[in-house]
């Protein structure tokens, strides 16, 4: 029955997916984003919080791991003894962590068996819960926790109390003068040490699927794909295109954001989604393609050597490169995912001082891949 109902619905269904979810369009983007750091920026509390950036403050982003059922698809399953690593170490070394979406796998999957095949990690974050240190942000393949009037009470169920779940947040980097402008009376007692500050740099964080014509359309598009389109999708085993899977669209789509991002003021944007790491608007290619113009121009032959080494062996990895890389804004920022096929997961730390992008794999544990200044950042998007 499956495989007549593939034979007779692949088309169709690939059809729709084209015309109305797989291809970023920038107007719609543009205007989600928009909207969404309008209404957190006037309605903290409620689509998502605002948190002054302290001295001492440590966080850590990841996002994108797809929890799912320990099944052949689960992406998940090879990258969690790293991710169970990692979380290890930040909570041990005081760090509040964000989860930018797509947390749970659930357009492939039911709940009851994520909930049932992950109970380490659930447990691992639950840490976080218990030092009002976790923030839990909902993407287009958790929907779930945004849509269904069982979620919180599920979330309760998973974690042993209430969790909230926003869109967004934003960090704000307090300047020295600064004062509060208002603490909102719609954040819960878990939030109230939260408030906003006028502030000289922001980092808004959220999953990165707005303007997605399916996910994050008017309320019957958001129900359409999680209680009917994604299961009919899991049932069938029809993967349509989407950016973290397609080459093409993962770049055309952080390509989007980063065109966002670079019309704001004093802004830095992190999202997940495309499951493609990027670093100050530059993924690792674009990266060491500009660290080698800047060598040929400082004439530094062994360096250079080294770079077109490295550029050769990653040719394969990357399929496109953005025009205009030696004029990029540093004002976009990918944290990759945790569901690489290798077992590794990519994620950002942020604190008062500085701003980086790291690995985890079983070969080395956690590794620096690249970092700046939050002060070198702030100056820059001035």
């Amino acid at each position: 029955m499956r495989r007549l109902l593939q034979i007779i619905l692949l088309k169709p269904i690939l059809f729709a997916s084209k015309k109305f979810a797989s291809r970023p369009q920038p107007e719609r983007i543009f205007s989600a984003l928009s909207a969404l750091l309008r209404h957190i920026r006037k309605y903290p509390g409620r689509k998502g919080i605002i948190i002054s950036l302290q001295p001492g403050d440590h966080y850590i982003v990841f996002s994108d791991q797809h929890r799912g059922a320990k099944n052949g698809a689960d992406d998940f399953m090879n990258a969690e003894p790293n991710y169970l690593a990692a979380l290890d170490y930040y909570f041990h070394n005081g760090y509040s962590f964000i989860s930018l979406g797509d947390s749970e796998e659930l357009w492939e999957n039911s709940l009851l068996a994520v909930i049932k095949h992950n109970r380490a990690t659930f447990e691992a974050e639950k840490k976080f819960i218990r030092q009002k240190k976790f923030y839990k942000i909902f993407g287009n393949h958790d929907l779930y926790w945004a849509n269904d009037i069982f979620a919180q009470r599920n979330l309760k169920s998973i974690y042993g109390q209430a969790v909230r779940v926003y869109e967004g947040v934003l960090l704000q980097l307090k300047t020295r003068n600064s004062k509060p402008d208002f603490v909102s009376s719609t954040l819960t007692t878990h939030d109230s040490h939260l408030t906003t500050y006028n502030s000289s740099l922001t980092i808004f964080l959220t999953h990165g699927h707005q303007g997605d014509a399916a996910s994050d359309g008017n309320w019957f598009s958001k129900f359409f794909v999680s209680v009917i389109w994604a299961p009919l999708q899991a049932f069938l085993k029809i993967n349509p295109n989407t950016p973290a899977y397609d080459e093409k669209l993962k770049t055309e789509h952080n390509h989007i954001m980063y065109h966002w991002s670079a019309q704001q003021q004093n802004l830095a944007l992190i999202t997940g989604h495309t499951h493609q790491p990027v670093f100050e608007s530059l993924t690792h290619m674009e990266k060491l393609l500009k660290h080698l113009a800047i060598a040929r121009i400082k004439y530094s032959p062994e360096e250079m050597r080294a770079l077109e080494n490295e550029i050769e062996k990653r040719k394969g990895e990357y399929k496109t490169v953005s025009s205009d890389y030696l004029n990029m804004k540093p004002s976009y920022f990918n944290t990759g995912c945790c569901c690489f096929s290798d077992g590794d997961i990519t994620g950002i730390e942020i604190s008062f001082e500085k701003i980086s992008l790291v690995k985890w794999s079983n070969k080395k544990g956690r590794e620096l891949l690249t970092e700046t200044t939050l002060a070198e950042l702030q100056r820059q998007l001035a």
